[in-house]
C-alpha cells in the first residue's frame, strides 16, 4: 500500500461490551486504509490515547472467509483471533503485564468487497475460563 492510499477510507467502529451487567458502548469515526490482497481484506487505522495523545496505536484487521485477526501495535500490543464457533487463547498486553485470554466467537458476518462494506463480530472474553465480558463490534468501511 502506498502513501497515497493512506486515509482514503472512512472507518466507523461501534463497539459494545457487557461486563457484570453493565453495558458500555464506544463509537469511533476515523480515516484509514482498506485493501484486498488475495482472499483477504485488510482494514488499517491509527488510534490515539485520550489521556496521552503522544501514544499511538496501529490497528490492522485481517478478514478471511471464516476468521478475523485484530493486531494492535504500540505501547501495548495485542492480537485477537476471532473464528466463528471456536475459542482461541490470545495475548493482550496491559500496563500491568501480559495476559492470556480466551476468546470465543459467537457470530462473524462480513459484507466486505473491493469498495468497502461492513464487518460484524460478537464474542466473549474469559480469563482462566471465567467469563469476563460479552463483546460486539460493527465496522463500516466507506470510500471517502
Amino acid at each position: 500500500m502506498t502513501d497515497k492510499d493512506l486515509n482514503q477510507y472512512r472507518i466507523t467502529i461501534v463497539g459494545e461490551q457487557l461486563v457484570d451487567g453493565e453495558h458500555n458502548k464506544i463509537e469511533v469515526l476515523t480515516d484509514g486504509k482498506f485493501m484486498r490482497k488475495r482472499d483477504h481484506f485488510y482494514i488499517g487505522y491509527r488510534e490515539y490515547d485520550e489521556d496521552n495523545p503522544s501514544k499511538v496505536y496501529n490497528n490492522v484487521i485481517r478478514v478471511d472467509e471464516d476468521m478475523v485477526t485484530i493486531s494492535r501495535t504500540g505501547p501495548q500490543r495485542s492480537r485477537l483471533l476471532l473464528q466463528k464457533g471456536r475459542r482461541h487463547q490470545c495475548i493482550y498486553e496491559t500496563v500491568a503485564g501480559t495476559l492470556s485470554i480466551g476468546v470465543f466467537t459467537k457470530t462473524l458476518n462480513s459484507t466486505l468487497s473491493e469498495r468497502g462494506g461492513t464487518l460484524e463480530v460478537s464474542y466473549t472474553l474469559d480469563f482462566n475460563t471465567d467469563l469476563v465480558s460479552e463483546n460486539r463490534f460493527h465496522i463500516t468501511v466507506e470510500e471517502k
